[in-house]
């Protein structure tokens, strides 16, 4: 810089940062902010937080939800039009992004949401919107937030993680583009380290969701719907999901290989070494191994060690129990990094003859396929509503889940370790290009650990499955699959081609048939050597608590008569799949309904009919169905349908049991007892007289149960029923609450379907409503759902409070109901602080030094680039050739300092200063010596010239020592 006569002398560190990073942790620096009182809670407990754990043990890594203090915009916001050289230049550099995507952008307007969010389900129906996305506009969408980095994180790796985000996005860093995800399933971490901004100066991040690209038929909902996080380590570290540790029985014994990939951020290479401890569900050690190696800088480098475990406890589907393994990364002796993996010792097997085995004991798979959304929260769900839905399956005997059809969220894998559910993981795109093969790498590599994972599927139903093109993806899909886990067999969900002479069952290890039961024999014969199963089956259609079909008003009965055309009853379907020894199981579709799809009808109707529990996990008739089938060590019998109807009118009923007999009897008259059919059940018709209509259930001649259902008055009252009474502050924690309609005599009226309104008092949010209802148009926000067929669901989250919860409901001429929930104090996950910066003025540029005074608003050619240089503040200069230097910048005011002006204000201004904006002087500054600086600044829209003119004696440093800020 000598040319101009001024050079940069080294950056000042404000002496608050200093002081902070000298404690070892440091609350915000020299934030200015406007925050809420919740935000400010929000702030101390993290900091608190930090500051403990600064005191107590170092912070190997540190994993930070971002989840809090987005700015969303529904909308998109055009890239602005560039006419001028110099805007032309500045958009080509790194940093120097425009418009919504730049590191200063007016969003103060903006609402304040939380991230998992999805902007679709706060949407209402549009018929001229695509039905398979609910009817329901997704478009375009920005998100902003703005953090802080300690100094002290200097020399860190740092790394931000987005889980999902639907559908796909750019991602800009302080102005920067760092990312751009093609999948709205697919997680993505971006390296933070080289853009980072520390101490008082905040980091911007800027992601642009274009959610009207579509990857899949059925609902995918809109923006970040999974959570993100900041994770903080050495820069000698092991990478995300960079433990493979999954053990696997060679010969007659257990080992456990465990790979750690471990990267160096740093500038010179490490000697590292790695350990890993397994650890038994008690804790103690069982057994240790590992590696050393050098790591050169800005590599990588995979330590491979071998365990011998000798007869350890099996994960099954009844006996869930799972291992840890530590692994600690040492550098120069030290512990430098430290991850802990959950692994499971089970064996799986698919044998062509004999269908499945798990740890050699054949095991029917009694599986359901699911979507990702659910009543009143779409595709945005907490982490609870997961578990709830897990634990709904359970009951419902499903000891098998496949993810349709996309990577599923990391929460429920973990969820399927803890209640023994196998998975059918399955990546969404069937496509072998470089872009995809990256994408089931990830896939892979991110859940090749969780022992519930038994099978990889590389497709859906695809068009070229019966191929030599298919052959060719598919062939090196699952190469990409065996290189990076050798463990587990690959499939793929075929619905045709199984016979061309050349197709993808030639390709995999396990053969998936999606429904044609009548090519599961002639396949088997023409391949005896492959193993099959059924990866879908069934399609049937049901709505929730009614028992006639009525096409006109897209209304479905519940009696398993309904079903789609390629598909059959859920009674024939496992009928075809238990018969057949060969099968290693099957996957229902569907395990609950979703949003979208909404076959086999159309417009009204917004979600699917083919669940065995509706939207909200209430249970249709085939949840009872699956149950008689698949439970078996406790008698299931349920009776269908209700018993509100007219008198006279002949009513189809059936008992739905695992019993050997029924006997039925109606106000006590008997109507017979009938032998129950393995698959059918047994069925009677009839005649509706108002009581009680009984159900017995026989088993070697003995009673084993007994149901009933009887004739109800009208609804008097409401009734409330949370999942769980109990709940956590950690502004996570999340119930559904099921409403219902009582008789005078507190009975549940099966027929009621009238409007509710709800209120909550305490610490917490109704973040969804749903009834069930697939026609049903009434917002899944708010405070307001009616009953279906006697049913409606609340789902209500905490806030960072403990304390006591009550909703309260009330209908027209009934009693209200009221339930409170316990808010136990439980602390939040640790969390980066959001922040709402003022208006930082950026993209400083200084004139050369002049002996004499210069015109403060001289103006500099658009395509000069070069006389005048660019400067970060903070940078002092020294005036080496004149006393006087120009700095200008140019900026566009927030909008409350459009309308009503502000203030300038410089954190360390050295020098004698005037400053000038749009031409006219406003303020000065008479002292040379460094000092802080407030001018006031006038109204005014569009685009602002600022211009500060400092002198100082040659040989002297002078310039912006901080900041410049307008409020």
């Amino acid at each position: 810089m000598g040319g101009n006569g001024v050079e940069s002398a080294p950056k000042k560190i404000p002496t608050a940062v200093t002081s902070a990073t000298t404690a070892g942790c440091s609350p915000q620096n020299k934030i200015r902010v406007a925050r809420s009182v919740p935000m400010f809670l929000l702030v101390l407990i993290s900091v608190l937080w930090f500051g403990c754990a600064m005191s107590c043990t170092p912070i190997l890594r540190e994993r930070l939800s971002l989840n809090r203090g987005w700015r969303f915009h529904s909308g998109d916001i055009p890239y602005p039009k560039l006419v001028t050289h110099g805007d032309s230049y500045a958009n080509a550099k790194a940093g120097g992004a425009f418009g919504a995507a730049a590191l200063v952008f007016d969003d103060t307007e903006w609402p304040e949401v939380s991230v998992p969010h999805d902007w679709a389900i706060d949407g209402e129906f549009d018929p001229k919107e695509n039905l398979s996305q609910s009817y329901r506009r997704r478009g375009k969408g920005w998100y902003r937030r703005y953090f802080q980095l300690d100094p002290s994180d200097r020399g860190r790796h740092l790394e931000i993680q987005f889980e999902g985000v639907a559908t796909h996005c750019t991602v800009w860093l302080n102005g920067s583009v760092v990312h751009r995800n093609f999948c709205g399933y697919t997680s993505f971490a971006i390296d933070l380290t080289p853009f980072a901004r520390y101490g008082a100066e905040w980091n911007t991040l800027a992601v642009r969701v274009d959610a009207d690209e579509m990857e899949g038929w059925w609902y995918e909902g809109a923006g970040m719907y999974r959570p993100t996080w900041l994770v903080k380590r050495n820069a000698t570290h092991v990478v995300t999901d960079g433990v493979f540790a999954h053990p696997v029985f060679v010969g007659d014994a257990w080992e456990l290989p465990v790979e750690v990939t471990v990267a160096n951020s740093g500038k010179t290479a490490t000697e590292i070494e790695v350990e890993s401890v397994l650890l038994d569900p008690n804790g103690g050690e069982v057994a240790r191994s590992g590696g050393r190696a050098t790591v050169a800088a800005l590599e990588s480098a995979a330590v491979h060690s071998l365990m011998q475990v000798s007869d350890p406890q099996l994960w099954s589907v009844a006996s869930p129990v799972r291992y840890r393994v530590r692994t600690t990364l040492r550098e120069n002796g030290k512990p430098v990094d430290e991850v802990t993996t959950t692994c499971g010792f089970r064996t799986v097997r698919f044998d062509a003859n004999e269908g499945f085995f798990l740890n050699s004991e054949p095991l029917k798979l009694k599986g359901v396929c699911n979507h990702q959304d659910h009543a009143g929260v779409g595709v945005a769900m907490p982490d609870s509503l997961w578990e709830f839905r897990i634990r709904r399956l359970k009951e419902m005997g499903v000891n098998a889940y496949r993810c349709a059809h996309n990577p599923p969220p990391v929460e429920l894998l973990e969820l399927c370790d803890r209640y023994g559910i196998l998975v059918m993981d399955e990546t969404r795109h069937f496509n072998s290009s470089p872009e995809y093969l990256r994408q089931l790498e990830w896939l892979i590599r991110r859940d090749r650990n969780h022992p519930s994972v038994i099978l990889w599927s590389v497709f859906n139903e695809e068009p070229m499955q019966g191929t030599e093109v298919g052959y060719e993806m598919v062939r090196r899909m699952v190469a990409l699959v065996k290189k990076l886990d050798p463990s587990r067999p690959v499939t793929a969900a075929m619905n045709g081609g199984l016979f061309s002479p050349i197709n993808v069952s030639q390709a995999v290890d396990v053969v998936g048939f999606n429904y044609q039961i009548e090519s599961y024999d002639a396949f088997h014969a023409a391949n005896p050597h492959l193993p099959l199963t059924s990866s879908e089956d069934t399609s049937a259609f049901m709505t929730r608590g009614e028992y006639e079909t009525v096409n006109a008003a897209n209304i479905c009965d519940s009696y398993d008569t309904q079903f789609a055309p390629w598909g059959v009853s859920h009674r024939d379907s496992w009928r075809a799949i238990a018969e057949r020894p060969y099968l290693a199981g099957g996957f229902v579709w569907t395990g609950f309904d979703y949003h979208g799809e909404p076959t086999p009808h159309s417009w009204p109707s917004g979600s699917s009919f083919f669940g065995c529990l509706d939207l909200c996990g209430f249970p249709k008739a085939a949840f009872h169905i699956h149950r008689a089938h698949w439970v078996e060590k406790e008698t299931v019998l349920e009776l269908i349908p209700h018993w509100n109807w007219t008198s006279g009118k002949s009513v189809p009923v059936m008992a739905i049991t695992n019993a050997e007999s029924v006997r039925l009897t109606l106000n006590g008259r008997d109507l017979g007892e009938k032998p129950v059919d393995r698959f059918d059940f047994a069925s009677w018709s009839v005649d509706f007289e108002p009581g009680r209509l009984e159900a017995v259930a026989y088993r070697n001649g003995g009673e084993v149960a007994r149901t009933f259902v009887e004739t109800t008055g009208a609804p008097v009252k409401l009734r409330l029923t949370p999942d769980r009474a109990v709940l956590g502050s950690d502004g996570e924690d999340a119930v559904p609450i099921t409403v219902e309609a009582l008789d005078a005599e507190g009975r549940p009226v099966p027929t009621a379907n009238l409007p509710v309104e709800f209120e909550l008092a305490g610490p917490g949010a109704i973040i969804g409503l749903g009834n069930g209802n697939p026609n049903s148009h009434e917002p899944a926000k708010g405070n307001r759902r009616s009953l279906f067929n006697g049913l409606a669901q609340v789902i209500v989250q905490t806030t960072l409070e403990a304390g006591s919860l009550t909703l309260r409901a009330s209908a027209a001429g009934l009693e209200s109901a009221e339930v409170t929930l316990e808010v136990h104090a439980k602390s939040p996950r640790p969390f980066v602080p959001p922040t709402r910066p003022a208006l930082s003025l950026q993209g400083w540029r200084h004139s050369p030094a002049s002996v004499t005074r210069p015109d403060p608003n001289v103006e500099v050619a658009d395509n000069d680039m070069n006389s005048w240089l660019s400067l970060h503040p903070g940078e002092l200069q020294t005036f080496t050739s004149g006393r006087w230097v120009i700095y200008r910048t140019h900026f566009h005011p927030f909008r409350a300092v459009q309308k009503t002006g502000g203030t300038l204000i410089f954190d360390n201004l050295t020098g004698r200063a005037e400053i000038w904006v749009d031409g006219a002087r406003i303020g000065e500054k008479a002292s040379p010596e460094a000092a802080p600086l407030r001018v006031t600044l006038p109204s005014g829209n569009g685009k602002r010239t600022l211009s500060v003119l400092i002198e100082t004696e040659p040989g002297q440093s002078a310039g912006l020592g901080g900041d410049v800020w307008v409020e």
